[in-house]
């Protein structure tokens, strides 16, 4: 995952702050906390770009089918860091999403999870709402 940052449809950015209880036996942030990180990340993108309420109402919801992470260096206690999430594809009923964690413009953390749009009622593949889809084809008019 080396999406250069003009290539980050539907890119969302959060500050994340570390705390105290982040900090595992090896005095850094807990693998656990970047996962819950990657979870903001996701409802912060799901919030921006289509109406939530209605694709819960709908009866559909994201649901993580896979999560890569790749722990470049480690988040200490008083780090301030930067997290991104973008799309960095879109299917009929999946997305990936591609993120990082960066502290002073370096990337301590990447990670990539591919999502699916469930039913739950179902328990059926979903299509992604159209207004998400439409945001990631207007971010490429040229053609992705």
């Amino acid at each position: 995952m080396t999406t250069p940052p003009e290539r980050r449809p539907l890119l969302v950015e959060l500050r994340p702050l570390i705390q105290p209880y982040h900090i595992d036996y090896a005095m850094h942030v807990n693998n656990a906390v970047y996962v819950r990180w990657l979870e903001d990340l996701r409802m912060e993108f799901l919030r921006r770009h289509c109406d939530v309420r209605a694709l819960t109402e709908a009866g559909v919801a994201p649901v993580v089918a896979r999560t890569e992470i790749s722990y470049l260096r480690p988040l200490r206690l008083f780090d301030e860091p930067e997290a991104r999430m973008w799309c960095a594809e879109m299917g009929r009923a999946t997305m990936t999403l591609e993120a990082e964690i960066t502290v002073g413009g370096e990337a301590h953390t990447r990670a990539v999870q591919r999502v699916m749009m469930v039913n739950w009622k179902t328990e059926r593949a979903a299509r992604v709402p159209e207004e998400l889809r439409n945001a990631f084809a207007a971010a490429f008019p040229e053609g992705k």
